[in-house]
């Protein structure tokens, strides 16, 4: 992937982004040009990560171990994207995690845990972000929500309450900043492979990929394009919007 400079002069916070989904649009929005504030309670991976895209792409790359649900944490790498890197043009969600298991026997602490981090910790960040963005009368949101929360899903009642919230999030923000130039977008991503999907046995994947049109699975790259274009000029007119990267599961 050479560079392409769509994204030039551009400054993105990624949250989650040692790995996974968060790892690939890392590397498509260095690709573009972005300058990156890339934040992950998995330190030795973040760093790993860091160096590997800004020797590979030539970024401005900071990296602070964050949990997103920390307030303060996040105000903290805010600063560090105006202070280090000259603003703050784009904010990706992505940090999340999963506690599965059929409802009845579903704690308080599997809910509580799943909410924090998918909804709270989404909250939180964007709360952070969106102070420069509105000084400076422009930002992008994008924030990864799932299929799950417009389709929910057996044995995930935390996961897609948390990411059918995130939908809703996004909505408000859309309406509440959008005269500050603030635009807010999510993606729903269907059945991606990555570390979350990779302990799902035989048969619980082939029944996935009987429920896609496309009978494929998709990657961490098919998510991160989105978020690219949702992070660039060209979707400037697209606000409050859930862009579904499913291979047409849920249609």
């Amino acid at each position: 992937m050479g560079m392409d400079h769509t994204l030039d002069g551009k400054v993105t916070w990624i949250t989650g982004a040692a790995r996974g989904i968060g790892r690939a649009i890392a590397e498509e929005l260095a690709a573009r040009g972005s300058s990156l504030a890339l934040t992950d309670v998995l330190e030795k991976q973040l760093l790993s990560a860091a160096d590997e895209l800004s020797g590979k792409y030539g970024v401005r790359i900071l990296t602070k171990v964050l949990d997103v649900t920390d307030g303060e944490g996040a105000e903290r790498v805010v600063q560090s994207c105006v202070g280090d890197l000259g603003g703050l043009t784009a904010l990706v969600n992505n940090a999340g995690i999963t506690r599965d298991g059929l409802l009845m026997r579903m704690t308080d602490a599997d809910w509580e845990r799943v909410l924090d981090v998918n909804l709270k910790g989404t909250f939180v960040c964007t709360r952070a972000a969106i102070k420069s963005m509105m000084r400076a009368r422009y930002g992008k949101i994008v924030s990864i929500a799932s299929v799950v929360g417009l389709m929910g899903n057996a044995g995930q009642a935390n996961y897609s309450a948390s990411k059918a919230g995130i939908i809703g999030l996004t909505k408000s923000v859309a309406k509440e900043l959008g005269p500050r130039g603030v635009r807010a977008n999510a993606v729903a991503p269907g059945f991606i492979e990555t570390e979350m999907t990779e302990t799902l046995s035989a048969e619980v994947r082939q029944a996935y990929l009987k429920s896609i049109p496309l009978n494929l699975a998709g990657t961490p790259q098919d998510v991160a394009r989105v978020c690219a274009f949702l992070v660039s000029p060209d979707s400037d007119y697209i606000t409050g919007q859930v862009l579904v990267v499913d291979g047409g599961m849920h249609t």
